[in-house]
């Protein structure tokens, strides 16, 4: 049985992939016309924006299943340090995006970060430990 943060992990984890493809649903248009303005990434071709994006989502749910299904516990770390990369990343966000896609941005930030944590309760500590019989009493201790 996997334990309740483990469950809270894939749950917000999940939720702010299914959001982030939105956003970059309604962002493809200004990513698409930053990328032509560029001459380096225009050079690239437009399969580079959908390959790079594809790639991203398909790590994304790799490092999910790896941490959520399977226990390895590196991935909890890696999931950090893409975390606070992200956080660090967040004010150059401020000058170029559009209200509505920052109040995504940030929101997508707070959602991973409380999913990130839920990596390192006590309960989860068990679950990559091998403990897959998790007692839920100790869960919130």
């Amino acid at each position: 049985m996997r334990p309740t943060s483990i469950i809270r992990f894939e749950q917000l984890f999940l939720t702010s992939l299914a959001i982030g493809i939105i956003n970059v649903i309604l962002t493809w248009d200004t990513t698409m016309a930053a990328i032509q303005a560029d001459p380096n990434s225009a050079a690239l071709g437009p399969n580079f924006a959908y390959i790079t994006t594809a790639i991203g989502f398909g790590i994304n749910l790799l490092l999910w299943y790896l941490a959520a299904r399977k226990a390895v516990g590196a991935v909890k770390w890696i999931l950090l340090v893409l975390m606070v990369i992200g956080v660090l990343a967040l004010p150059s966000s401020f000058a170029i995006l559009p209200p509505l896609n920052l109040a995504i941005a940030l929101a997508l930030t707070v959602m991973q970060a409380i999913a990130v944590y839920m990596l390192f309760r006590p309960d989860s500590k068990r679950w990559f430990a091998g403990e897959k019989d998790v007692d839920l009493e100790k869960t919130f201790e």
